[in-house]
């Protein structure tokens, strides 16, 4: 359970990096010189989810055709991106980033489907995190058990 907690935390604080790394990015290509990057609270868990859902999946298929699973994490995280967009709207009233009318083609403004392969690189990315904590976490836990020896 320590094992997936920290999972969790790794990608939930990966995910705002990354989410404040790319708002940033594009308020400078939109003239904006700070750079003001953003992300939500509720962004975290969200993130965070990765380690229950990608994970698992990326170990099931992890010797498919690299295209072969681009298009499965971009439809994966598209389809957790939607649920996650309803649920927020159903229960507080918003989804916190609403596309509605800023999107070539969005899906109720829960999902922006100009940004499928922005989604496929995240989920590519996401493989080379979960292989890192796959070997790091078990030989810190030994580290620190040595220690305490």
């Amino acid at each position: 359970m320590k094992n997936k907690l920290i999972r969790f935390c790794v990608y939930g604080f990966a995910g705002w990096c990354l989410e404040i790394f790319f708002t940033g990015l594009k308020q400078g290509l939109r003239g904006n010189k700070s750079l003001t990057g953003k992300s939500y609270l509720w962004m975290f868990p969200i993130y965070g989810l990765s380690a229950f859902l990608l994970e698992p999946i990326h170990d099931r298929i992890r010797r498919w055709p690299w295209p072969a699973r681009a298009a499965t994490y971009s439809a994966g995280i598209m389809t957790v991106e939607y649920a996650t967009g309803w649920m927020l709207d159903k229960s507080i009233g918003e989804c916190p980033w609403d596309y509605s009318g800023r999107s070539l083609v969005d899906i109720n403004g829960y999902v922006r489907l100009e940004y499928a392969p922005m989604w496929a690189a995240v989920g590519l990315g996401a493989e080379r995190i979960h292989d890192f904590l796959t070997e790091a976490i078990p030989a810190v836990e030994d580290a620190l058990a040595s220690r305490e020896r």
